[in-house]
């Protein structure tokens, strides 16, 4: 989540809490990426009374959201329209004292979904896996790893955290990654360790439109064109700081409902009236005329790296090839891509396009133990090394969410 970079051992008081504005960053809008042609749009979402399905908004500071008052707080969300407040309980190994039972009780009572937020470095692992199991304990209806820039190439403790979490607050819990949008930016992020087997199974994408320096129509294009290959429910997080503009705002929660989704935004001490005014307005719930959701998977091959590479080759092991675990679309891993598309009667180019995904996302993923001391076998072979693949090596091909302070 963005100005989640203050210092890890500052907690919330309201004498010294910093205020952190974002500077917009003239980013040109992103090249389109190649597609492996049509396929189906799917959005398999969640229980009715499932906090995502509410429109929420996102509290960074309690004491700086009117003013800390849980009467103002829940009178507000009503009257626009907000269902679920997501308040940070953590910022690395350091538990903030503003998410606890009494502030949770007391927002239940005003009708309000409640799930804490936690910022994650990945340095200590098993200490964030505590934190995020206090705010479960403490009454939250869910739990977002806010996992960004820091998090990059460590899969190994990836793995540790998603263990040692699923292990304190069950696998059952509704526990959501709200991450980078734009999967192809950022091939040495785990995103297959939270969105895989026992991870979080909601996707909460950080779609910051104006600071990403595009156009809501187009981060959502670029957005669902990776992040559907997850498999998870999407929720978009949409942009109040900044001053994104009221039409835009509109526009965004129209786009959410034409793919199947309700927004929530970031955040609560950042918008002001006329933006409060336009989450609330009835037509941004209605869907856009005439508008299909793209559908498309995105074509991967020779020379592709990154993360979404290591999730093809966890389901090709699965499939019953012996590919390595490694991130890289390199000739053994075009081989394993061929043999599959013959087995299941599809044209053998050894791409993977829409129709090959179609078929491959069937398979559930092999769960590779990242944080392992000893190398990870199958019962065909070494999948891959212990401790991060190599395209964990790759630098992000920009920080498209990168904030600067005042």
């Amino acid at each position: 989540m963005r100005h989640s970079a203050i210092p890890a051992h500052r907690p919330p008081v309201r004498a010294l809490a910093i205020l952190v504005v974002l500077v917009l960053l003239a980013l040109p809008t992103a090249a389109r990426a190649e597609t492996g042609g049509a396929g189906m749009f799917e959005n398999a979402g969640v229980g009715r009374h499932s906090p995502f399905v509410r429109q929420g908004m996102w509290i960074w500071y309690v004491d700086q959201s009117q003013g800390g008052s849980l009467p103002a707080i829940i009178r507000t969300a009503h009257r626009h329209r907000i269902g679920t407040v997501y308040i940070k309980a953590g910022d690395g190994a350091t538990r903030w004292d503003q998410f606890n039972r009494a502030v949770v009780a007391a927002l239940h009572r005003g009708g309000l979904k409640v799930c804490a937020w936690q910022f994650v470095y990945g340095d200590a692992p098993l200490a964030e896996a505590r934190i995020g199991a206090a705010a479960a304990r403490a009454g939250a209806d869910c739990l977002v790893i806010d996992a960004e820039a820091e998090y990059e190439g460590k899969y190994a403790a990836a793995d540790l955290y998603i263990r040692s979490l699923r292990g304190q607050i069950g696998a059952g819990f509704p526990l959501s990654l709200a991450g980078f949008p734009y999967v192809d930016y950022h091939p040495a992020f785990p995103y297959s360790v939270f969105l895989g087997p026992g991870g979080a199974t909601v996707n909460q994408p950080q779609m910051y439109w104006k600071d990403i320096g595009t156009s809501v129509r187009e981060v959502f294009a670029h957005t669902y064109l990776y992040n559907r290959l997850w498999g998870r429910p999407i929720f978009p997080i949409g942009q109040t700081y900044g001053a994104p503009g009221l039409r835009p705002l509109r526009l965004f929660r129209r786009f959410s409902a034409s793919y199947g989704a309700v927004p929530s935004w970031w955040d609560w001490q950042e918008t002001n009236a006329r933006e409060w005014g336009a989450l609330g307005a009835r037509v941004g719930a209605r869907k856009i005329p005439g508008f299909s959701p793209e559908v498309e998977y995105p074509l991967l091959r020779i020379g592709a790296k990154g993360d979404l590479v290591v999730w093809a080759q966890e389901r090709l092991i699965t499939a019953g090839d012996d590919v390595e675990v490694n991130g890289i679309f390199e000739r053994r891993t075009r081989r394993a891509v061929r043999a599959f598309q013959e087995a299941h009667g599809l044209t053998g180019d050894g791409q993977l396009g829409s129709e090959t995904w179609a078929q491959l996302v069937n398979y559930t993923p092999f769960k590779v133990e990242w944080a392992s001391p000893a190398p990870i076998v199958t019962s065909l072979g070494r999948a891959a090394a212990a401790h991060r693949p190599r395209s964990a090596s790759f630098p992000p091909l920009r920080d498209e969410l990168t904030p600067r302070r005042r």
